[in-house]
């Protein structure tokens, strides 16, 4: 990938306020073609909001939103962008098929139904109407809707919500076999585990501002620390979060979670304390202990 091309998304100094509160407050972000970024964050982050902009659904108070060069409403028009919204809803007296070619009459070069149907697993699904689908089916159409217009963008709010574990799978491995050729995906969640599995890139959010960039390890090694587990019989938590190093404490059934920022200083510490503990483990934090890390102890604004 080219260094030059210029960003599938380019948000600059972008702000959002509702009232007294900075929902998005000064992000700067830029995504290449052909990565596909996860946008975390915990419910207030600002994510959703962000998201809003990029698809020209809220005009930003203060920056500027650009998505491949254009502005978002230039972009929808050309059918650039293709959004995948966990609210957007469907009308219940169509059917599948009829749903997806309405919205493929909408755009200029449209992929065939049937071809949007079959990349979004839904196939089985074409003559079903709307009020008659799962939560999971549901968010399928809404794949197959957002792909039809053959976008070099994909937007997708919260893509698996409803879904069963199986059904999740398979979205994945048809997102992952869609974006081969090369398409920007850009997609938020509340499943860590997707984020690490499917993300080239990792954008997490806290209060309004980017909290950390980069790939899955990058963005642990910005939490930074290790968890220390181990069983410890008579363990109390108060304790455990004042041994050194400890930055977050989970007990449960003698059983203790340390994140730890000195997991040397911590396992010392322990060992002297509770000489009968045993079973001890410790191991880098994952995405879900820099999540955790990275947010604690700040209160979300929307």
């Amino acid at each position: 990938m080219s260094s030059t091309a210029t960003p599938a998304v380019a948000l600059s100094g972008l702000r959002k306020h509702y009232g007294a509160v900075a929902a998005v407050d000064g992000v700067d972000l830029a995504i290449r073609p052909g990565e596909v970024v996860a946008l975390l964050g915990p419910n207030g982050a600002g994510k959703s909001t962000a998201i809003d902009m990029v698809l020209g659904l809220s005009a930003p108070d203060a920056g500027t939103v650009r998505v491949f060069g254009r502005s978002p409403a230039e972009a929808v028009r050309e059918g650039a962008i293709g959004a995948m919204l966990q609210n957007g809803a469907l009308l219940a007296d169509l059917t599948v098929a009829e749903t997806v070619r309405l919205v493929a009459s909408l755009h200029r070069k449209p992929i065939p139904v049937e071809r949007a149907l079959r990349r979004a697993g839904c196939e089985d699904l074409a003559g079903r109407r709307a009020n008659r689908l799962s939560g999971g089916q549901s968010q399928r159409v809404r794949f197959a809707i957002a792909l039809v217009s053959d976008p070099a963008l994909l937007v997708l709010d919260e893509p698996t919500a409803a879904m069963d574990p199986a059904t999740r799978r398979d979205f994945w491995q048809a997102m992952y076999e869609d974006t081969a050729s090369g398409r920007t995906v850009l997609f938020a969640t509340h499943y860590l585990e997707e984020a690490e599995e499917y993300a080239d890139r990792v954008v997490l959010m806290n209060r309004g501002r980017i909290a950390a960039d980069g790939t899955v390890a990058e963005v642990r090694a910005v939490a930074g620390g290790r968890t220390v587990r181990a069983a410890v019989p008579g363990a109390d938590a108060a304790a455990l979060r004042a041994l050194p190093g400890v930055t977050g404490c989970e007990l449960r059934d003698g059983r203790v979670q340390l994140a730890s920022a000195d997991s040397d200083a911590t396992l010392r510490a322990l060992l002297a304390r509770h000489p009968e503990a045993h079973d001890v483990e410790i191991a880098a934090a994952g995405l879900e202990s820099a999540f955790l890390s990275l947010t604690r102890e700040q209160e979300p604004v929307r």
